[in-house]
């Protein structure tokens, strides 16, 4: 399947995922509904590689399994954060600041991995950070 597909799938699906733990916290605290939901992904996960047949022990100790341990911490910090947020604040100022990591992360593939900055990247950037505050800053 192209790649895309794959984003778009990606992105209806985690679409859902805000206001679906905004009416959880409501009444379950935000580090329990992160270890429920997260505790699904586990799962569904364990159920993917097994399919695919993927799994092999030497990953976990392979010259990059320090990057996969080093992204799970920024993870779960991360999604600790956001369920918090969500808990606390509302879905329409929380999901775009959120989002803003769009940009973090471009700016990290143009510093770390020499992708290319055009004129048209940093507009997109620009027109992302804006879009941002304008939607998430109350009048």
């Amino acid at each position: 399947m192209n790649y895309l597909v794959y984003a778009v799938v990606a992105l209806v699906a985690y679409s859902l995922v805000p206001p679906l733990v905004d009416l959880a916290t409501r009444e379950i605290p935000s580090n329990t509904a992160a270890l429920i939901s997260n505790g699904v992904l586990v799962l569904v996960a364990l159920a993917a590689v097994v399919y695919a047949g993927e799994w092999d022990s030497s990953h976990l100790t392979g010259s990059h399994a320090v990057y996969v341990y080093a992204a799970g911490v920024f993870l779960a910090v991360g999604i600790l954060a956001y369920y918090r947020a969500l808990e606390l604040g509302p879905v329409s100022v929380v999901v775009p600041v959120f989002g803003m990591f769009i940009v973090g992360s471009a700016a990290v593939g143009v510093l770390a991995f020499d992708e290319s900055l055009t004129v048209r990247k940093v507009a997109g950037i620009a027109l992302a950070v804006v879009a941002v505050y304008l939607v998430s800053v109350e009048p």
